[in-house]
């Protein structure tokens, strides 16, 4: 089962920032997932909402704001190429790329790495949106997508199919023991997210849950 770290490791340090990274480093992830956005000036960033809000309560809209506007209000801030060289090739890293942003510029810094010595496999790409997802099979074939559903299996399978993966996210709160069996026994790879209790993983794990992405890789360690 593979044990993927959530933004990081959303448990141990503050989400989708460097910090968080090198925790779900040092816990031995077999990935590392992050969410991922664009500034104004085309930056892609690392952050889970449509907004940075700072200490104050000021909130800025990161498709409309600059760079280093943001940067004034988030210091740890952490740009997509930043993640990319700290994890440099030791596990892969699973970048979500949210609905509606520009997965060109996110495709661009990949290719970029490739051509660095970054290898296919060092890379994933999840997205709800399955323009996404069926932008990143035309222009990085080779990299692996994962598509990320809520709870409908068919809506699922048919993006799954739709963009040429078996990889799966699907939120825990929906998923059950019978459920991630017939899904398993038909080739699907099922993670579950946000999973925190390493029972139930196990649990499921028999029934052939493929990964768990999860806020406390800590907490799966063998």
């Amino acid at each position: 089962m593979k044990i993927i770290g959530h933004r990081g490791a959303k448990g141990l340090a503050p989400e989708n920032t460097l910090k968080s990274v090198l925790k779900a480093l040092n816990h031995n992830v077999d990935e590392i997932e992050v969410d991922v956005r664009a500034t104004k000036d085309g930056i892609i960033v690392l952050h889970h909402d449509e907004a940075v809000v700072d200490a104050s309560g000021n909130k800025l809209i990161i498709k409309n704001t600059k760079y280093m506007e943001l940067m004034d209000h988030k210091k740890d801030l952490a740009r997509l190429d930043q993640a990319i060289e700290l994890v440099n090739k030791k596990t892969p890293l699973h970048i979500e790329i949210k609905p509606g942003e520009p997965a060109s510029k996110v495709i661009k810094i990949i290719k970029t790495y490739l051509g660095k010595g970054w290898k296919d496999s060092d890379f994933l790409i999840a997205s709800y949106d399955l323009s996404i997802l069926l932008e990143v099979k035309s222009k990085l074939p080779d990299i692996t997508r994962v598509v990320i559903e809520r709870w409908s299996s068919i809506r699922a399978t048919k993006r799954a199919k739709a963009v040429d993966t078996k990889r799966l996210s699907m939120n825990q709160l929906w998923l059950w023991s019978y459920f991630i069996s017939s899904m398993s026994k038909s080739g699907w790879q099922i993670s579950a997210y946000p999973l925190n209790s390493p029972s139930k993983a196990k649990k499921w794990l028999k029934y052939g849950l493929y990964g768990v992405v999860t806020d406390f890789p800590d907490q799966f360690e063998n």
